[in-house]
């Protein structure tokens, strides 16, 4: 079964395949710098989920996340939905593929948060017994 963190990945890599190929190395690096923010907002994000991955080792965790889960038929038609509104909104098809990273940088985004919430409500859960 293929987990997120693999899907993520395999799309990275599959974002960067195509921007080099359509853009050049130099565009994708500075298509990939413009969006530094919200790369930045990753780190405090990842360190929230790490704190709480350390302090919740020893626990076994209730992943109150299981029933918010998209079907690939609703993040497929999503998907869909974004690039037909990006091809006349941000000047056809180059425009359209130019925002692939910034949604895959939301999804990381969507994904950490997530965790981090799951791990959050988990953490309150067993300290709050003490």
């Amino acid at each position: 079964m293929i987990t997120p963190a693999k899907l993520f990945l395999l799309t990275f890599i599959s974002i960067i395949t195509i921007y080099i190929i359509v853009f050049g190395q130099v565009k994708t690096f500075e298509m990939i710098k413009a969006e530094y923010l919200f790369i930045l907002a990753l780190i405090p994000i990842s360190f929230a989920l790490l704190f709480f991955k350390y302090k919740l080792k020893e626990y076994e965790l209730i992943n109150f996340n299981k029933n918010n889960t998209f079907s690939l038929k609703a993040t497929i038609g999503f998907f869909i939905i974004f690039q037909i509104v990006d091809y006349f909104y941000e000047d056809g098809w180059i425009g359209m593929i130019s925002q692939w990273f910034l949604y895959w940088i939301m999804g990381v985004i969507a994904l950490l948060l997530l965790e981090t919430i799951n791990h959050f409500k988990n953490y309150q859960l067993i300290y709050k017994k003490r």
